[in-house]
């Protein structure tokens, strides 16, 4: 069984965070429930709940529609043309790019993590 998150967990996942309060902006998830009929989480006591699966679909709507800009409408054509079946080999096709994106993010973040150690590390002497 794969793990289930939270809808507000899910924002923060996807840096949906009011820059000011700093809480979750969970109206963004639910709009696209509505608007994206694949979006369907589990409710247990009326809480939404993503599986790992769920989580991955929305991480590639939120990229194609902020950071490429797309319209939901262009979005739900793309999900509907099965994107996941299209360019799989094609270093420029949005997948591939929605990939480097992650992949980008992931190696900056393991970056700061190496130099902070080197920075503030313990030197083990022998």
């Amino acid at each position: 069984m794969s793990k289930l998150v939270r809808i507000s967990d899910l924002s923060k996942i996807l840096n949906l965070v009011d820059p000011v309060t700093k809480k979750p902006l969970n109206h963004i998830i639910r709009y696209w429930e509505k608007e994206f009929k694949e979006i369907r989480p589990r409710k247990i006591n009326n809480i939404r709940y993503y599986s790992s699966k769920q989580i991955e679909l929305i991480k590639m709507i939120k990229f194609l529609l902020k950071n490429k800009g797309m319209t939901i409408d262009g979005v739900k054509n793309l999900i509907n043309f099965d994107v996941n079946k299209l360019d799989v080999d094609n270093s420029h096709s949005l997948k591939a790019e929605y990939y480097k994106s992650i992949f980008k993010t992931k190696t900056n973040k393991l970056l700061e993590k190496v130099k902070k150690i080197k920075k503030y590390g313990k030197k083990i002497s022998s």
